[in-house]
C-alpha cells in the first residue's frame, strides 16, 4: 500500500538500486518529490517553486503553509496542473473517432461517396482531384480538418494508439494549453509539407503528422529530463522505416509533423522561466508562419 505524502514511514530505496516512480513502478527515476521525497517520473513531476512535487502533494497544497495560489506548482513547462491530466488527449481522441464513425456510417449507405465525403470534410483536393482546387483555391481549412480524418480502421487505430500512449505523458508534462498547441501546430506542419511536396493530383488525410509531432516532443522532453531515450528512439526508427517502406503513406506529413514537434517541444521545455510563455507560444507561432509560407509558395506554383 502506498504511504501518504510526508509519511516518515515510507520505505527507503536500497542504495544499490535505481528508485522507481511510486505511481509507475516500471519507470526508474532519479528525481524525488521535494515534500514527501518519493521518487517520481516525468509524467508525475510537477514544477514547484523549489524542485518538483508529486501529484498527491500538489492536491494537498493547502498544507504547505502558503496562502491559496501562492507558489502554485506548475508542470515542467510551466503549465497549470490539472486534476485530469489526459483531458485534452481524450477530447482529441473523441473528435477523431466521432468524425471517422460519421463518415463510415454515411459511406456504408453509399460506398461510392467515401472519397467525396472525405474530400468535402477536408482531405485536399476535392474530387475530381484537380490541383487548382482545394487548398490552392483558398480552402485553407483543409490543412487542419484533414488532420482529423481517417479512411481505414487500421489507420485510425494506429494513430489513436499513438495519441493515447504519447499524448497522456506529454499533456501532464506540458499542461493542457501548451500540449494542444503542440498537437495542432504539428498537424498543420505535416499538412503544409505534404501540400508542398506531395502529388497535387492526390489527397492526404490522417492524424499521423500530429502523432509524429508528439514523438518529436517526447524525445526532447526525455532529453531535457536526462532519461533513457533508447525506447522512444527505437520506436521512432521503426515508425520511420514503416513510413518510407510502405506504400500509400504520406512521408511528407510524418516528417513535417516530426520536425515541428521537435522545434515546438524544445521551445516548450527549454524556455527560460523569465520569458517562458513568450518563447513557448512564439516558437509555435514561428512554425505556423513557416508553414504558411510553404503553402503560399506551393499555391503560387500550382496556379
Amino acid at each position: 500500500m502506498e504511504q501518504p505524502p510526508g509519511n516518515p514511514d515510507h520505505q527507503a530505496v536500497p542504495a544499490n538500486r535505481t528508485p522507481a516512480c511510486y505511481r509507475h513502478p516500471d519507470r526508474e527515476t532519479h528525481i524525488s518529490c521535494t515534500r514527501c521525497e518519493r521518487p517520481i517520473c516525468p509524467e508525475c513531476m510537477v514544477n514547484a517553486s523549489v524542485g518538483f512535487q508529486c501529484p498527491d502533494c500538489v492536491r494537498e497544497g493547502s498544507g504547505t503553509g502558503h496562502a491559496p495560489g501562492a507558489n502554485r506548482p506548475r508542470t515542467v513547462a510551466g503549465g497549470t496542473v490539472a486534476a485530469d491530466q489526459r483531458l485534452i488527449t481524450k477530447i482529441l481522441l473523441g473528435i477523431n473517432v466521432a468524425v471517422f464513425l460519421a463518415v463510415f456510417v454515411q459511406s456504408r449507405q453509399d460506398s461510392s461517396q467515401l472519397l467525396t465525403d472525405l474530400a468535402l470534410l477536408g482531405a485536399w483536393p476535392p474530387e475530381p482531384f484537380q490541383p487548382v482546387e482545394g487548398v490552392a483555391a483558398g480552402d485553407w481549412y483543409r490543412l487542419m480538418t484533414s488532420v482529423f480524418l481517417h479512411e481505414e480502421i487500421w489507420h485510425i487505430a494506429f494513430n489513436m494508439l499513438g495519441l493515447w500512449w504519447l499524448g497522456g505523458p506529454l499533456e501532464a508534462a506540458l499542461g493542457r494549453a501548451r500540449y494542444l498547441v503542440l498537437y495542432l501546430v504539428s498537424g498543420f506542419a505535416g499538412s503544409a509539407l505534404a501540400y508542398l511536396l506531395a502529388n497535387p493530383s492526390g489527397f492526404t488525410l490522417g492524424a499521423s503528422g500530429a502523432i509524429f509531432g508528439l514523438f518529436g516532443a517526447t524525445a526532447v522532453l526525455m532529453r531535457r529530463m536526462n532519461y533513457d531515450m533508447r525506447p522512444v528512439i527505437a520506436l521512432l526508427v521503426i515508425n520511420l522505416i514503416f513510413t518510407f517502406g510502405a506504400s500509400g503513406i504520406s512521408w511528407q506529413a510524418h516528417i513535417g509533423g516530426l520536425v515541428a514537434g521537435v522545434v515546438v517541444g524544445a521551445g516548450m521545455v527549454y524556455a527560460p522561466r523569465e520569458h517562458r510563455a513568450l518563447v513557448q507560444y512564439g516558437t509555435g507561432a514561428l512554425v505556423v508562419v513557416v508553414g504558411v509560407v510553404l503553402v503560399l509558395l506551393r499555391t503560387a506554383a500550382l496556379t
